[in-house]
């Protein structure tokens, strides 16, 4: 089958958090609508919703990589073996300041992912990795292999990962630099405020007379004068402990995987989820 690209775009917004929404609560009219409007109902009758979805995300796969799929093959091809340990954290679409990293992974080292599709511009690219650059240890840019060249020389510190989009591939280009350097005050914008009390407290031992009015500008004084090795493994430790649901790798049904992190699913969530879209097309 042929797809034009109006419709490769209209089948993408199918793999959005507000789409997923609708589905955890049985209303798949977003799906109804698209297998009219591209004459569709006749072929997948009998078919469950489940099975059209995964048959439109391999379309989309093999014909228009956006960002969903870049990410979501990223997941299950590179970052599930990198994991390592049970209590290392994928988050998505992580905010440091004005910039959201598409992906940051904690285990004994942080690190965030900047995905740039081909259909993606590079102008806001260097300021998003100034920023990633203040907090994390390892910055990447995830490109298609026909842009290595582009990026290449973009910023020297920065790792490059490939991908291929006949073979289905991920390559490492190059390694980023790592470094344990911090910047305070990009932390302090990040850390809730728990986080901030606990870390400064497991380092200097207890915290000197506080209140909710002054309790900011005192432990950011304080976080300020940890030695940048030691802050960084505190600053790993609280992100590893927030509420991430990571157990969302699966090789049956791993089309929906960004879906799971994006929403944060529990595995009963998940599970729900693919239960509820196995009830037959209209």
């Amino acid at each position: 089958m042929t797809f034009t690209s109006h419709q490769l775009r209209d089948f993408s917004t199918l793999f959005s958090r507000s789409e997923v929404n609708r589905w955890l609560k049985g209303d798949f009219e977003s799906i109804d609508v698209k297998l009219e409007r591209y004459n569709l109902t006749e072929q997948n009758k009998g078919n469950t919703y489940l099975k059209f979805l995964r048959n439109t995300y391999h379309i989309l796969e093999n014909n228009y990589p956006n960002e969903y799929v870049l990410k979501n093959e990223f997941l299950n091809k590179w970052l599930k073996s990198e994991l390592g340990t049970n209590n290392s954290v994928i988050f998505n679409e992580f905010r440091i300041g004005k910039a959201i990293a598409d992906l940051a992974m904690f285990n004994g080292v942080s690190k965030a992912f900047e995905i740039k599709t081909i259909l993606d511009k590079e102008y806001r690219l260097s300021n998003q990795l100034q920023q990633y650059k203040k907090i994390f240890n390892e910055v990447y840019i995830i490109i298609p292999n026909i842009h290595i060249s582009k990026y290449s020389s973009f910023d020297n510190s920065v790792g490059i990962i490939s991908f291929d989009s006949s073979s289905k591939k991920f390559e490492l280009i190059k390694k980023a630099e790592r470094k344990v350097d911090i910047d305070t005050n990009t932390l302090m914008e990040i850390l809730h405020t728990k986080e901030y009390l606990e870390i400064s407290k497991a380092y200097f031992g207890g915290l000197p007379k506080i209140n909710a009015f002054n309790q900011f500008e005192i432990c950011k004084e304080l976080i300020s004068n940890i030695p940048k090795n030691d802050l960084n493994k505190l600053f790993l430790n609280a992100m590893k402990k927030r509420n991430i649901n990571n157990q969302f790798f699966n090789k049956v049904n791993n089309e929906f995987n960004q879906i799971c992190l994006s929403l944060n699913l529990k595995k009963q969530e998940r599970d729900n989820l693919i239960n509820s879209l196995k009830i037959n097309t209209i």
